[in-house]
């Protein structure tokens, strides 16, 4: 369940950044809002997560997924660029992720 819980905690992360981009720097009210009631529920649930789980494994996982996701929510939601270098350092990614989680 922990696993589930880091999962849903990387997911608030993706909202958040992006609820950020919408925010303009903190000046807009309801993505501001959005983003920083986002930004508790990701460290809320990542604090779960950690009551049974190790931080050398929950953070570097949440933060993949975190990073993962805003990649894929830049490209498809913010229309930015995604090319062969993105699509590798996201691979590279997903590699560190599946092996601390075999390792776990």
């Amino acid at each position: 369940m922990s696993w589930v819980i880091l999962i849903v905690a990387g997911i608030f992360e993706v909202l958040w950044a992006t609820g950020l981009k919408y925010s303009e720097g903190f000046s807009r009210l309801l993505p501001s809002i959005f983003t920083l009631v986002t930004l508790v529920l990701s460290f809320v649930f990542l604090s779960m997560a950690m009551k049974d789980l190790p931080v050398s494994v929950a953070y570097p996982v949440w933060t993949g997924v975190g990073a993962i996701g805003t990649v894929i929510s830049g490209v498809v939601i913010l229309h930015e660029p995604f090319d062969v270098y993105r699509l590798l350092c996201v691979t590279l990614i997903i590699g560190g992720i599946t092996g601390l989680r075999l390792l776990h």
